[in-house]
């Protein structure tokens, strides 16, 4: 037997391969465990999946940010100290400027045009950008996000102005700076001690975040995504191509074919999570509001001028991005 010489892969010598794991996986994610997050889930089907094939791979999953911090996860990745994780991609924005273009406000605004991205010329040039850096997609994963505020209810862009507000990525906080609001850039993991000591009055986040972070405890109000979600977020499960390439082909097509179970889950409950949000929020007193087509249109129109232009300007291939995104119908 082989040893993997892999970072973050650990070998367990002398047991049977049939009835043991020869290599234990480290998956990492931000997410709190055993709460119903869907992107825990998610992780946790892989593992369980992975088991099931029996080609002696074991997953050890780490919620809550317990292993990495969350923005530290792709480095570690690419370094072969972490194997796996859910990972919410444009945080990696700051290394691949090409990855903002999977938080770029508008360019998704439904689950079902989420779905056609997937197979889209769109992801097939972010993948390479993933996979040339030295990461494997096992399942993709778009969550669609909603605002929320204990000032003043999130619509048009005027509503935003003077409110301290969290956005996930540079092409959000352009666009939100575009329309008055100051920025506060922080994980998702840390929104509720932003607005329960008033570094924050507003964020936006997926639903699923709202959800599992309690957010309902620290607002007044909450924009949900609705007809016309302004925030979408591609927020796949990755593997360190150093820890792929340590595995044997069988075990290789266990991996991809249990991150297929993972993302057929994840579809089944997308569209859930935002009813799921809304239900929390209003069962808490939120008060809560969905933005109309005029809203979305001028927030659309502000995008255009802040984060699409600086976009297809400051990042090489930009435009072709932006437009292989808008060409999905």
């Amino acid at each position: 037997m082989k040893t993997a010489l892999v970072l973050g892969v650990a070998v367990c010598a002398a047991v049977p391969v049939a009835n043991a794991a020869d290599i234990t996986l480290k998956a990492s994610h931000q997410w709190p465990g055993g709460k119903g997050d869907v992107r825990d889930e998610m992780v946790q089907i892989l593992a369980r999946e992975v088991e099931k094939a029996n080609v002696g791979v074991k997953i050890q999953v780490y919620p809550g940010k317990s292993l990495f911090k969350p923005k530290e996860q792709w480095g570690a990745m690419v370094k072969g100290q972490l194997d796996i994780s859910a990972f919410p991609l444009d945080y990696a924005s700051g290394r691949h400027p090409e990855f903002s273009a999977t938080l770029m406000p508008g360019l998704v605004r439904n689950h079902d045009r989420a779905l056609r991205l997937n197979d889209s010329k769109f992801m097939k040039d972010i993948k390479q950008v993933i996979n040339d850096a030295g990461v494997v997609v096992l399942a993709d994963a778009w969550l669609a996000g909603a605002f929320a505020s204990k000032k003043e209810c999130i619509t048009s862009p005027d509503t935003i102005k003077g409110q301290v507000t969290r956005a996930a990525g540079p092409a959000f906080e352009q666009m939100l700076v575009g329309g008055g609001a100051s920025i506060a850039s922080m994980p998702s993991s840390e929104i509720y001690t932003g607005l329960q000591t008033g570094v924050l009055d507003a964020a936006n986040t997926s639903s699923g975040s709202f959800v599992s972070y309690r957010i309902y405890e620290q607002v007044t109000c909450l924009t949900k995504p609705g007809a016309n979600a302004l925030w979408f977020m591609y927020e796949p499960i990755l593997m360190s191509k150093r820890s792929w390439d340590g595995l044997s082909k069988e075990q290789q097509d266990a991996l991809m074919a249990a991150g297929k179970v993972a993302q057929e889950y994840f579809v089944g409950q997308a569209k859930g999570l935002d009813d799921k949000l809304v239900k929390t929020f209003e069962d808490a007193g939120v008060k809560v509001v969905e933005m109309s087509g005029d809203d979305y249109n001028a927030w659309l129109a502000i995008a255009k001028e802040t984060s699409y232009k600086n976009f297809a300007e400051k990042v090489e291939g930009g435009q072709k991005l932006i437009d292989e995104a808008l060409a999905v119908e």
